[in-house]
């Protein structure tokens, strides 16, 4: 299927988010579509399947101009969508959320169960998810939805796949599976629009660049005539320089201790240490339990054995709130869920985590939350229309900038980080990379939880290994390289 996008207009209200935008897609390719957080990528995707109506502009699908009312229209014509933003229905099963809307029925109008238990179990194989269909979504974790978002597609004959940051959630090895996918649907003849702000992907994976910036189409490059400079140039229009900032950050004492954490069937006899002015990274394998010994040192899940210390002392933290108080910060995962009330405000949701610092005896101070809140949006470059611009309507990079933002006023001495810069584009990555340097040189301990092994080398000083809810092994800076991690997360040693 060949498509093709000319002149396309897209506002909402005074905020023009497309002008004379345009991508072209041909038969059987990968294209990946690039551009800064908030440059328009999804919102060209979404007037193409019928999310949004275009204010000027044609789409062309073969050769015929075309308008999609809605998605499913789109789907019918065999344009799927998968969003960054998960469509799951939490309490349903895998099996249900898979067959939703597309229930297979038998002479009686009633459900397949069988034909639609072996058909489920066929998707998921393909894509070496080793997931029942009858487990409950909320059970899973983000990247596990995620490839249950991308096997919905590949239940759908469809002729053209947006991915929309599909391996944000996802581990290297589950990104391969997924890699193996994607160039047999290519050779099948499906062409795949990606989006992503992941370099050596795109390089490795897809066929052609296209670039927006500011909304508008900025020009087309095929991989091999190109670099990522350049790439990046288009993107952002100048040199980035390192995509890691130097690290020289002196490292202090101890200030975070865990000896021999253990919750039965999640994690086991976990033991470490953060020093002040340190970033220890966090490697491993999806389903590790990476995540689950955070959320344990966080007080957000119970734990039945072993000690945290706290600057040599002994704590006991049973809630996210005595975390706070001892000093524990804690940027989640998943911000749209777990970190940010979409729905708010930038200055409400940085207020709510400092009501120490903006208010005189329990009464909100608004001159000090103004100042707090301005400080954030200048020292933290959130672009933005202000303090009470709705954080749902943000880019992803700047909701993060948001989270970060929450969290350094409360002057934590531990910051836990996880996932800090999923879906976030190239530049406001190196922008956070800066503010995790600078937060390590004011003596802050910080953790970082990454998926992305080369954000965990470039930034960390040490890196801890976790498979199977076991530590197993901590790499200093000299012997780390991703072949010793990998080798450690699958379970072998160096």
């Amino acid at each position: 299927m060949q498509i093709e996008m000319k002149g396309i207009d897209k506002s909402f209200g005074s905020n023009q988010v497309l002008k004379d935008a345009g991508f072209v897609l041909s038969d059987g390719e990968v294209h990946a579509l690039m551009g800064e957080n908030g440059a328009g990528k999804s919102t060209l995707m979404k007037i193409l399947t019928g999310v949004y109506t275009k204010d000027a502009g044609t789409i062309y699908v073969d050769g015929q101009e075309v308008h999609y009312k809605n998605p499913q229209e789109a789907e019918k014509a065999g344009i799927v969508f998968i969003h960054q933003e998960l469509n799951v229905l939490y309490d349903l099963t895998v099996e249900e959320n898979l067959f939703i809307g597309k229930e297979i029925k038998n002479k009686f109008g009633l459900c397949n169960q069988k034909a639609m238990r072996k058909k489920a179990e066929e998707a998921l194989n393909r894509l070496g998810v080793h997931i029942s269909p009858s487990e409950v979504m909320s059970n899973l974790s983000v990247g596990q939805q995620q490839m249950i978002e991308i096997c919905k597609a590949l239940m759908v004959d469809a002729k053209v796949i947006i991915m929309d940051e599909p391996t944000a959630a996802l581990t290297q090895s589950e990104t391969l599976v997924l890699f193996d996918v994607i160039r047999s649907l290519k050779k099948a003849g499906v062409s795949m629009v990606y989006i992503s702000h992941r370099m050596e992907e795109i390089f490795e994976l897809c066929d052609r660049i296209s670039v927006l910036r500011d909304g508008t189409y900025i020009g087309t490059k095929n991989i091999p005539e190109t670099n990522m400079n350049e790439i990046v140039k288009m993107m952002i229009g100048r040199e980035i320089g390192e995509r890691y900032p130097a690290r020289n950050c002196k490292i202090g004492k101890t200030v975070l201790e865990v000896k021999g954490l253990t919750k039965k069937g999640v994690f086991q006899n976990v033991s470490f240490e953060v020093k002040a002015g340190e970033v220890l990274g966090v490697s491993g394998l999806m389903g590790a339990g990476r995540t689950e010994i955070m959320q344990a040192v966080f007080g957000n899940l119970p734990y039945e054995s072993g000690s945290i210390e706290i600057d040599g002392k002994e704590v006991h933290i049973k809630s996210p709130i005595q975390a706070m108080r001892c000093g524990i910060g804690f940027i989640t995962e998943d911000r749209k869920v777990e970190g940010l009330m979409l729905e708010e405000s930038i200055e409400k949701n940085i207020a709510l985590a400092n009501l120490s610092r903006v208010s005189d005896h329990n009464v909100m101070n608004r001159k000090k939350e103004d100042d707090l809140v301005k400080k954030g949006i200048e020292e933290l470059h959130i672009k933005c229309f202000g303090p009470n611009h709705e954080c749902g309507n943000l880019s992803g990079g700047n909701q993060q900038k948001v989270v970060f933002a929450k969290w350094i006023y409360t002057d934590p001495k531990i910051l836990i980080l996880d996932e800090p810069t999923r879906g976030v584009d190239i530049g406001a990555k190196k922008e956070i990379y800066t503010i995790i340097n600078e937060l390590a040189a004011k003596g802050v301990a910080i953790i970082m939880v990454s998926s992305e092994l080369p954000e965990v080398l470039g930034m960390s000083d040490r890196i801890m290994v976790v498979r199977e809810g076991d530590i197993r092994g901590v790499i200093g800076k000299e012997e780390a390289n991703q072949e010793n991690i990998m080798t450690l997360a699958t379970g072998g040693t160096i």
